[in-house]
């Protein structure tokens, strides 16, 4: 009986989180285009380089596991000033900072759906788009698994300049200038893990951006919550 009641009240506390989550991802679907929108814009970045640097396939395979994880951070920017400022807009902000909710939880939801729209069909269409690159296959998995765990990163590093520019109309600029100094570090260790040069090697790279990863899924929530707070107070 006691399992019972454990398991309902359990199910009772998700239903708002679940709530929220589908909430989130109805409105990324509407406002930011959804996946295809992210994937056509990595597509053209990942045609137009090729035009710029010419035909040559050795440089371009060399040089592919940089240009797909710029052309990811790129990508990740797109719907991020609208993370917050749709709510804000609309009233509904406040509504949610004043719920049972903590605000940080509901920042993670947020960025959860987010990546769930733009990042997750990066890390899926990668392997086409490396190919288009010409880049050997032997890097098509660390190239995989570097963008599947360090594009969370950016949407979390993202958060914080969403938050940050909250009350801007036209914030997305000021945005893109706050975070990509953040976004660095993540983007080195990033190529370092997908371009797997032996000298190197694939897992201490790979092992420093999960690490970043989740420095940024425990900090950004904070520190956007707090950017919030100061920004509509």
């Amino acid at each position: 009986m006691n399992a019972k009641l454990e398991t309902d009240a359990h199910r009772t506390s998700l239903r708002p989180v679940t709530a929220l989550f589908r909430r989130e991802l109805a409105i990324g679907r509407r406002i930011g285009g959804g996946a295809s929108f992210g994937i056509l814009f990595f597509l053209s970045l990942v045609v137009l380089i090729p035009f710029a640097i010419g035909p040559d396939l050795a440089l371009l395979s060399r040089i592919a596991p940089a240009i797909l994880w710029i052309a990811a951070l790129l990508a990740s920017l797109l719907g991020l000033d609208r993370l917050f400022q749709a709510d804000q807009e609309d009233g509904s902000l406040d509504l949610l900072r004043t719920s049972r909710m903590p605000l940080e939880l509901i920042i993670l939801v947020k960025c959860a759906a987010h990546w769930l729209l733009s990042g997750l069909p990066l890390v899926v269409a990668a392997p086409v788009f490396g190919l288009m690159l010409a880049l050997p296959g032997s890097q098509i998995a660390p190239l995989v698994f570097s963008l599947l765990v360090g594009t969370p990163a950016l949407t979390f590093i993202g958060a914080i300049g969403a938050a940050l520019t909250v009350s801007l109309r036209r914030g997305g600029l000021l945005l893109s200038i706050l975070i990509l100094p953040l976004c660095i570090p993540v983007l080195i260790f990033g190529v370092a893990a997908a371009a797997n040069d032996p000298m190197v090697g694939f897992k201490t790279p790979f092992l420093i951006l999960c690490g970043l990863s989740l420095i940024a899924f425990v900090g950004a929530p904070i520190a956007a919550a707090a950017a919030l707070r100061q920004s509509l107070d």
